[in-house]
């Protein structure tokens, strides 16, 4: 098999990984919330991908450069900086490598960034080992299914208050205005705890 281009599914989705290369079957985790990318790193092994692990954006592109991975999962937001950082170094590395993007803030923009900068899905924090392992080995002309378990439409609007708090540097004044409400409202939705998805 060619070193730039990954394995993908069969049409009756049986997994082609099985007779692949290592070189083939290597994915990258990198999320900064170890319990979690420990769990992921396990749930994938079980399902045929040899994991590597990195928990900043530094160590993620230093494990790009040093084992080219054939797939990737990186979270958006890192200690150390963003993860379309080692999205790009990936890209570098081996451009056929099929990464989804990981995040706790579910919104348009970030999205659009993910995949400009390479990324073939986009899934938001919990993403569970089936939902990552559909999206990296989807075809790239089938259309991704509907989520099985989608956000409700009041946990969207707090994702998306919470992500314009962040981007106006946590600034309420700032972040009512550019949301158009009174900073009294805004604060008491602040005050509160993210709705159930």
């Amino acid at each position: 098999m060619n070193d730039q281009t990954p394995p993908r599914r069969d049409d009756e989705g049986a997994l082609a990984l099985r007779g692949a290369a290592e070189a083939d079957r290597r994915l990258l985790i990198v999320d900064d919330d170890a319990p979690l990318c420990q769990r992921l790193a396990r749930a994938m092994e079980r399902r045929g991908f040899v994991v590597d692990t990195a928990e900043s954006v530094a160590a993620g592109v230093a494990a790009a450069h040093n084992r080219p991975p054939a797939y990737a999962v990186v979270d958006l937001r890192l200690g150390d900086g963003n993860g379309l950082d080692v999205v790009a170094a990936l890209r570098q590395s081996r451009p056929g490598v099929r990464i989804v993007m990981l995040t706790g803030y579910g919104n348009i923009a970030t999205a659009v960034a993910a995949v400009k900068a390479g990324a073939v899905d986009y899934l938001p924090k919990p993403a569970d080992a089936d939902a990552v392992e559909h999206a990296l080995l989807a075809r790239d002309d089938a259309p991704p299914p509907p989520p099985a378990d989608p956000m409700s439409a009041d946990r969207v609007r707090w994702e998306h208050i919470q992500r314009v708090f962040e981007q106006c540097e946590r600034n309420v004044s700032e972040t009512a205005r550019r949301l158009k409400m009174h900073r009294r409202t805004l604060q008491r939705m602040l005050g509160k705890h993210a709705p159930r998805s």
